[in-house]
Formats: structure tokens, sequence, C-alpha cells
């Protein structure tokens, strides 16, 4: 029996719901089963990831047509309705009879042959309430459209990411409660997130604080179905934007609607695709030439190791993959192992190494010579770091189970790099499924692991030596928090030097921090 994509798709949402994994992986393992073509995979790819960032603006569209409570509805029959409801609103070039007819004609795949008729009902009424025209002004019956596939192209800027020396006076501009844990009277280092001064090579704006074509960025509908923006602005951006509503309440009084707004924008787009030439296979313009020989285009970012491709590829048809001439990593963590200045035959702990693209990095800046003991809770997890080391000729890194309480390696280290769990909040384009499982009453817990984490790998370090600490967060409670509490206990750390990855300038956003011990 043939499968179809939007099949693929259902049975995807299905066990995203039930399972912690990310949708990235579940895809990947249903789609190396699946015989569909290369068009069909990329459909389920951008039905399953849109649903999921989406599901809040769907769900806010598919209410007023459904009389029943929430709970009311099957799960599945929600995958369906969500489904079809975001092909109606957000990609315009699948038909709207399509979008309804072959959503509708699941019901008895996913086990739910008497919901056909409500299906059919519900996404007949989304399909008249969407309409064909676009807007560039928020409102009650606009919602944030964005783009089908990001922009990309030439929109590097070293000042779009910003490091800041200790020392150095701070901006003013984040206000009350910006110092995180332990905060002082002391603004916090973070870089505005705003537009102002960033531009390309070229003196533009970057493409994506630009309207692509004449669309405008919004897509009208028949009639006001979400909160108004000027009298309800966090309302709005929860539901337009399709974030939980404690979220949209912390970065609204935060960054402030503008700024939200192109969060929003940045973080329901498909993120872009980088990864980090393996200095010890090939340069990064030796490799650019192996990718000129089969067409395929990549411009260089600002880290020396950096290609961004303006186009989606599937990884292992790229050439060298097999042979190890590249690894998929996001231009912001690549930032993170050269920021730990390792040389040749230094002993380095990776305190949290999986899935090992930092350990690789590492290793790479460190040209295959030394020690990294890489650790990891999860034995699974810590798998994927031996793989990747195999495929990428990387020697020497020792991998190692650590126990439920955490305590890592005795040492002494040369250097440590300490990339933290987190909340993620910096990559949630990458990771759609974060923004609704987390909780706000997840901070505490996180915060306490990673002091925790970070002193126990500061304390294994010889006298002298750095270590990096590291998160894919912009909440300043995690970040520059947790460093400036720590610093205040152990007088023998010192920071050095910390920076901020701004989410859509050019990649993910992030964090680091440089600490020195003292001699």
């Amino acid at each position: 029996m043939t499968i179809t994509a939007r099949q693929v798709a259902a049975d995807v949402l299905n066990r995203s719901r039930s399972r912690d994994g990310f949708a990235a992986e579940l895809i990947d393992d249903v789609l190396n089963k699946a015989a569909l073509t290369p068009q069909d995979r990329r459909f389920v790819t951008q039905l399953v990831f849109g649903v999921i960032r989406r599901s809040g603006t769907l769900d806010a569209i598919l209410k007023p047509f459904i009389q029943l409570p929430f709970h009311a509805v099957q799960p599945r029959v929600w995958d369906l309705l969500r489904l079809g409801a975001f092909q109606l609103t957000f990609l315009t070039h699948v038909p709207k009879h399509a979008a309804v007819n072959e959503t509708v004609e699941l019901a008895p795949y996913v086990g739910a042959l008497k919901a056909k008729g409500f299906v059919n009902g519900v996404l007949r009424r989304v399909s008249e309430l969407v309409t064909d025209d676009f807007t560039d002004k928020p409102g009650a019956g606009a919602v944030a459209f964005g783009w089908e596939s990001l922009p990309t192209s030439s929109f590097f800027s070293r000042r779009g990411e910003q490091t800041r020396d200790a020392g150095i006076s701070p901006p003013s501009f984040l206000g009350k409660g910006a110092g995180g844990l332990g905060s002082d009277s002391s603004p916090s280092p973070i870089p505005p997130l705003n537009g102002e001064g960033l531009k390309t090579a070229d003196g533009s704006r970057p493409l994506f604080l630009r309207e692509e074509s004449g669309r405008g960025s919004y897509r009208r509908l028949a009639r006001s179905v979400l909160p108004d923006p000027v009298a309800d602005p966090t309302g709005y951006f929860a539901a337009a934007f399709s974030f939980p509503q404690w979220l949209a309440n912390r970065w609204i009084e935060r960054y402030g609607p503008a700024e939200c707004t192109r969060l929003g924008f940045w973080f329901n787009a498909p993120p872009p695709l980088w990864i980090r030439v393996n200095k010890l296979n090939a340069s990064r313009e030796s490799y650019r030439v192996q990718l000129a020989g089969q067409t395929i285009e990549a411009a260089p970012g600002a880290h020396p190791q950096s290609l961004l491709f303006p186009e989606h590829h599937a990884i292992r048809d790229l050439p060298g993959f097999a042979a190890g001439d590249f690894a998929v990593q996001d231009h912001s963590s690549m930032l993170v192992a050269s920021a730990l200045g390792v040389k040749s035959g230094m002993r380095v702990l990776d305190a949290c190494a999986a899935p090992g693209g930092k350990t690789t990095h590492l290793m790479e800046l460190m040209d295959n010579r030394g020690h990294i003991t890489a650790c990891d809770i999860e034995a699974k997890r810590l798998q994927t770091v031996t793989t990747l080391c195999q495929r990428l000729g990387i020697q020497e890194v020792e991998t190692v189970l650590l126990k439920e309480d955490g305590e890592l390696p005795p040492g002494p280290f040369d250097a440590a790099l300490v990339d933290v769990p987190c909340s993620n909040t910096g990559v949630l384009g990458r990771r759609p499924e974060v923004r609704w499982r987390l909780k706000p009453n997840e901070f505490e817990h996180l915060i306490r692991l990673q002091t925790r984490l970070l002193i126990l790998a500061a304390e294994r370090v010889k006298p002298g030596g750095a270590v990096v600490y590291s998160t894919c967060s912009i909440e300043p409670d995690e970040n520059e928090g947790v460093v400036r509490a720590v610093c205040r206990g152990m007088r023998s750390l010192a920071l050095e030097a910390e920076h901020t990855s701004v989410p859509g300038r050019p990649s993910d956003g992030g964090y680091w921090a440089r600490l020195r011990k003292a001699k």
C-alpha cells in the first residue's frame, strides 16, 4: 500500500504528542522507512514543523467553528484539523479544495472514520475565513504569515552578534529585572534585540527584516478572531505568532512588541541550514569547490569554518558526508568551542557533550591531538558523540556515562566546556515543540542545575585554565545571571568575555561566557 505525505505527517504528529523526542528526530526515523519522493519528504517536514510551530494560531482560527470543549475532540482529530487549517492558512501553493478534501480523507487512516463529517465542516468554514489578501499591518483579523521559505542570501554581519569583554560598560536597555539570577544594580550586557545598526555588506538591511516580494507579512481573515494588537499586545503576539501566553508576557515586557514581532517571524520560519567544514579534512574554500561541482551554492559565514546554504538539502546527499568533510552545526554553536581557546595536546572536559557537535569541533581546533573527556547522562545520546567522531575521523575522545547525581570525572583538566541543559528559547524555530513543552516553573530547576554544572566543571580545571559556559537560551537568568552568581561564589573564577547570539542575526540565539581560573 502506498503511503502519502499527509499520512506520514499525521503519524509523526501523533508520535510527537506521546514521546519526549524532538520532531526532527521523529521525522528522520519515519522518512528513513517511508518510500517518498524528495518533494513529498519536504512536504512532510513542512507540514509537521508548521503544525507544531503554529498550533496556537491554528487553534485560535479553529475554535470559533468548534462548539465542543477542547478535551472532547480526540487528539488525532485535532491533528487533522490543524493539518488542514495549516495548509489553508499558510501554504499558498496548496489549493483550498485539496487542503480540505485530502485532510478529510485522512480520518479513516487515523482511526476516526466517524469524524469525517465534523472535520469536513470545520475546515470548510476555515477555508471561508482565510482570504487571499495580505497586509503590512497586524490586526485582530490578520494572521502573522511570514515566509514559506526563509530568505538567507547575504545577510551576514559581524555587528549582528556582539561580544563584550568583561569590564566594558553594558547598555541599559533591558530595564527592570534584566540582570537575572542574583542581579545587582548593574544592567545585563546583552546586545539590543532590535534591527538598529544591522547592515549587510552592501549597506542594506538584512533580508529577514524586509518584506518578501510585494506581499505583506500578515494574511487577512474574513472576520476578527484574534485579540486586538493595540488593546492586548501580549494576547495578539501569543495568538498571531503562536506562543504560550506566559512566554508572550515575559518577552513583551522584556523586549517590547516590535522586537517580539521580529522574533515571532524568525522562530516561525524554516531555520537555515549551516554546516561546519571539518578542518582536518578540507578548507572551507576547497569544500565549496566540491559543492560547486554539483552546482550546490553555499555562502561563507563570519566563522572561518561556516557555510550557509540558501536552500535546504538532504544532509547525507551532500558531497563528503561519508568522508566526514563536514558536520551540521548552526553558526552560533560554532562560536562556543572557538571561545575556549584550546590548543594541541590539551586535556579538555566536555561536561554535557551530546550530540557531539561542540566535542568534535574542539578536537578539530586541537588538530586531533590531545584528549577530550565527553560526558552525558544518557547512553543513547552519548552514542551519537561516538558516531559523529567516527564519521569525522576524530580520535582521542573518551565518552563517560555520568551517574544520576551528575558528578563529573575528577580531572584535572586544562580547560572545560559546559554546554548546559537549558530552556532552548534561542532555538524555538529549530525545536518547535519546545515552546509548548516548556513551563515557567522549570526555570528555577534549570538554573540550579546550570549553576551546579558550572561549579563542578570549574573545580576540575587547573589554575590558569579556562571554562566556557554556554546555552542556546536568550533568557538572562540562565545566561549572565548564572555566570555572575557563580563568580561571586567562587573568588578564584573571573569573567573574561561573554557573547550573546541574537536569534536571526544571522542564526540561532544563544550565549557563551569564558571564565578564567586564577593561577
